[in-house]
């Protein structure tokens, strides 16, 4: 098997983006019974969760789209296929 085709599994930052964002969503580190102040109508930890949750489907949409070049898989298979 080819390993030249690049996978996003292969960078560590990106992994480490995925954490941070993770971490940064589940309001963990905000004190406990808290609901002020209240943001466009929401608790200002479930604004925290809405907005990580966007900016999480952003950076997969960039690391999907930038680094997973799924061509070279389609035409591995193809040729693959071809062998057989």
């Amino acid at each position: 098997m080819d390993k030249s085709f690049r996978e996003p599994i292969r960078f560590k930052w990106i992994w480490v983006v995925l954490a941070i964002i993770t971490l940064a969503g589940v309001p963990w580190y905000l004190p406990q019974g808290t609901i002020y102040p209240i943001i466009l109508g929401f608790p200002y930890w479930a604004f925290i969760s809405v907005v990580s949750t966007i900016v999480l489907a952003v950076f997969m949409t960039y690391v999907i789209n930038n680094y997973w070049d799924m061509e070279s898989l389609v035409e591995q298979d193809e040729e693959g296929g071809q062998d057989k």
